[in-house]
């Protein structure tokens, strides 16, 4: 391990890295191997998570290859020096800021979305003129294998390695000094990450989970609108990863009087989107591991969340499976509605007022996301000014992260 990071620090040394044609040629290498190996790329997320072609295809290999794209047509720009502002007492002296690269970095991807969160960062860091260390998740090991054999097939091996192992290895990556760190994954392990970085003064971007909400203000009067929302919802809910994604919807807020109706609207898209029941289940990912099931399992176990189930609530534990589920009201002090979800289990809780939607997202931790189905103008101003989070969607899901290049 110290003996490649060595090399990645010499490599950086020599300058190489940061010309543009040398980023260049690593950014095409790199969209050559996804497109050289779209199938194998469906069949590690198949093995690791079930995702069908569909799902890796949007979430992985497409936003991989349109980032790519996009990264390559304003790299020049990107990199050239940029006019500064100087003082008139100091003419006729100029000024310019150029962006420079800051060294080896570090990249922690994370298991859910095993090859955008990895190389998406390493396009970045790429383009940006660095050195890389990929340390892929070992929860999802057959993607975890590709990277780490494929790669270096592709790409600089002087100046891009990649790590496999557990979390031992992990640790011992974070007791070195890094120029940078990129992390995926959750809040506890974050904090571990940012407490070794701070030793060393390093400069850590963490992408963490949390609850994003969907406030759902009406259904409109137009039973083909009603129908679009309950169709984006359930896309936002159980599209990616079958929920195990940061930007999933969490959970609904909705007044009280739209419930059973929102509700009804949700069965029938699960159905005809999924199928029926567990047994015939279609196009859904499923559970990572064990433990991740069980711990979804343990949120069901509650009797209060139990009897608050509406609509599914079946598991296949040999399968890795949950049948995509809907509760109604959960008990607020529930573990359910304290900690991120990350699967397939959706909370609608009801409102006198959805107004009231403001206070109960800012009860809590800033979301990611805020997802908001409404033609309200002044109530999306409200959202908007009212409320913190990373970003706010308006009467769809997901598309801030599909289509935000």
């Amino acid at each position: 391990m110290e003996k490649s990071i060595a090399e990645l620090r010499e490599t950086f040394k020599t300058g190489g890295t940061k010309s543009i044609s040398w980023r260049k040629s690593q950014l095409k290498a790199l969209l050559q191997l996804i497109n050289q190996n779209e199938d194998s790329i469906f069949k590690a997320l198949d093995q690791d998570l079930g995702k069908s072609p569909v799902e890796s295809y949007r979430d992985e290999v497409g936003v991989l290859k349109k980032s790519v794209t996009y990264t390559l047509s304003c790299l020049e720009k990107w990199v050239a020096p940029k006019k500064a502002e100087v003082p008139l007492l100091f003419f006729p002296a100029k000024a310019e800021v150029m962006p420079q690269p800051l060294g080896v970095v570090l990249i922690f991807s994370s298991w859910n979305f095993p090859f955008t969160l990895a190389l998406d960062p390493l396009i970045g860091a790429i383009s940006a003129g660095n050195t890389v260390l990929l340390k892929p998740s070992d929860l999802a090991p057959a993607c975890m294998s590709f990277l780490v054999e494929t790669i270096p097939k592709y790409l600089d091996n002087k100046a891009v390695k990649v790590l496999a192992g557990g979390a031992d290895i992990g640790e011992r990556l974070l007791q070195l000094k890094w120029d940078k760190i990129f992390f995926t994954g959750s809040p506890r392990v974050g904090r571990l990450v940012m407490a070794a970085a701070a030793k060393h003064l390093t400069p850590v971007t963490l992408e963490l989970g949390g609850k994003s909400p969907a406030i759902v203000d009406t259904l409109s009067t137009t039973p083909s609108k009603a129908k679009v929302t309950a169709k984006r919802i359930v896309g936002g809910k159980w599209g990616p990863c079958t929920g195990q994604a940061c930007i999933a919807i969490d959970y609904v807020l909705v007044e009280e009087k739209l419930a059973s109706t929102l509700i009804e609207l949700l069965k029938k898209t699960i159905k005809r989107f999924y199928g029926e029941n567990i047994k015939s289940l279609k196009n859904i990912s499923r559970i990572v591991n064990k433990h991740q099931f069980q711990r979804l399992v343990n949120l069901l176990k509650d009797p209060d969340v139990a009897d608050s189930i509406v609509y599914g609530g079946s598991v296949d534990e040999e399968k890795l499976v949950i049948e995509p589920t809907i509760l109604l009201d959960p008990p607020l002090d529930s573990e359910i509605m304290s900690e991120e979800i990350f699967g397939p289990l959706l909370p609608i809780i009801t409102l006198k007022n959805v107004e009231e939607s403001i206070d109960f997202i800012n009860s809590k931790s800033n979301p990611l996301v805020i997802y908001a189905f409404t033609e309200d103008e002044t109530f999306k101003k409200r959202i908007l000014s009212e409320t913190s989070s990373g970003t706010v969607t308006f009467n769809d899901s997901m598309v801030q992260y599909r289509y935000s290049i």
